[in-house]
C-alpha cells in the first residue's frame, strides 16, 4: 500500500494538479488516492463487473498520467475525471455492441454444408482474420467500413452521418473490401 506524505494530503486539488501537469508521482499517487474508489463505484455502477471496472479506472489514471501536460489546473479535476471515466464505459460498450454485430456478420457467412465443428472452427479463424483486416485499415476507412458492411447501414446513411459523399463512402468500401480479400487470401495461404 501507498504511504501518502502528510504535505500531499494537505494540498488542495488544484495544487496538486499542478504538481502532477510538472510530472509529481506523488501529487498522482495523491490524486488517485483521492478519487480511485469513487470513480471505481460510479463505473461499477454502468459496467456490473469488477474486473472490468478495475481495468478502466487503470486505464483512465493513465490517460491522466500520459496526458498530464494539458491539464488545467483552473478546471474542476473531478469533473474532468468522471468525464474520462464516461467516455471509456461508452467505448467499452461500443466495442462490445461492435463485436457482436461482428460476430453476427461473420455466422451468416458460415458454410452450412459444413458439420458444427468445422463450422465454428472457419467462424473463429474468420472473425480473426477479419478484425485483423479491419486493423489495418486507416481510420476513415476503417469506420466506413465497419458502418456499412458490419453494422449494415446503406451508403447513404453513412454519407449523411459522417458528412461525405455516396461516391466517397463507395470509393471507401471498395477500397476496404480489397484490402479485406487480400488480407484473407495471404491469411489463408499462410496458415
Amino acid at each position: 500500500m501507498i504511504n501518502f506524505c502528510d504535505d500531499y494530503a494537505l494540498f488542495t486539488e488544484n495544487e496538486l494538479v499542478k504538481l502532477l501537469k510538472s510530472g509529481d508521482k506523488k501529487a498522482f499517487e495523491q490524486l488517485y488516492h483521492n478519487y480511485k474508489v469513487r470513480i471505481y463505484q460510479n463505473i461499477f455502477k454502468m459496467i456490473k463487473s469488477d474486473e472490468i471496472s478495475e481495468e478502466l479506472l487503470q486505464d483512465l489514471f493513465v490517460k491522466i498520467w500520459t496526458g498530464r501536460e494539458n491539464l488545467d489546473p483552473e478546471k474542476s479535476f473531478r469533473s474532468y475525471l468522471f468525464k474520462i471515466a464516461e467516455n471509456l464505459v461508452y467505448d467499452f460498450f461500443r466495442k462490445v455492441a461492435l463485436n457482436k454485430k461482428l460476430e453476427s456478420y461473420l455466422t451468416t457467412l458460415a458454410v452450412s454444408e459444413n458439420s458444427p465443428v468445422e463450422q465454428y472452427m472457419y467462424y473463429k479463424e474468420g472473425t480473426y482474420f477479419l478484425t485483423k483486416a479491419i486493423e489495418q485499415l486507416p481510420p476513415r476507412r476503417k469506420q466506413v467500413y465497419i458502418l456499412c458492411k458490419i453494422e449494415g447501414k446503406s451508403y447513404e446513411e453513412v454519407s449523411r452521418l459522417l458528412g461525405v459523399s455516396i461516391s466517397t463512402v463507395n470509393e471507401h468500401i471498395v477500397k476496404a473490401s480489397s484490402v479485406v480479400r487480400k488480407f484473407f487470401l495471404l491469411s489463408t495461404h499462410i496458415s
